[in-house]
């Protein structure tokens, strides 16, 4: 949380929604953020845990929506992008997917983004070949 938290009580249910997730548990992790969402929705870093929470339980368009929102808060996030795309993916978006994650691969060539892009863009030709001739 960049912003200073409201209470004790925020920046705890912050740091027990992290540990949440890091040990694979995102309905309790946003369980756990539900009071600093609602106190803070234009935090980029607890709409960026909100998003991995969403995404890592398969609540696609929630985390598309928290994803969305850091990049318009902070539109050199590049995680935010990588992340939105991987939610794009999983909806089988791939257009908007391959938009994203060449974005996010540009902003920052780090491998795991570079291996989302090219599999993004593996589907993309596949999905393209699969495509009758008119």
């Amino acid at each position: 949380m960049t912003s200073q938290p409201a209470s004790d009580g925020l920046f705890e249910s912050f740091r027990r929604a992290e540990m949440l997730i890091a040990r694979s548990r995102p309905l309790d992790a946003l369980q756990a953020l539900g009071p600093v969402l609602e106190s803070q929705p234009n935090d980029v870093s607890v709409q960026l845990l909100a998003g991995r929470a969403y995404l890592n339980s398969a609540q696609l368009r929630l985390a598309e929506q928290a994803f969305e929102r850091v990049i318009d808060l902070d539109p050199a996030d590049h995680y935010a992008r990588f992340a939105l795309g991987k939610a794009l993916h999983r909806q089988g978006r791939l257009a908007e997917a391959h938009a994203q994650l060449k974005m996010a691969a540009a902003m920052d060539p780090r491998p795991e983004y570079q291996e989302a892009l090219g599999e993004v863009r593996v589907r993309l030709a596949a999905q393209k070949s699969d495509q009758p001739d008119k």
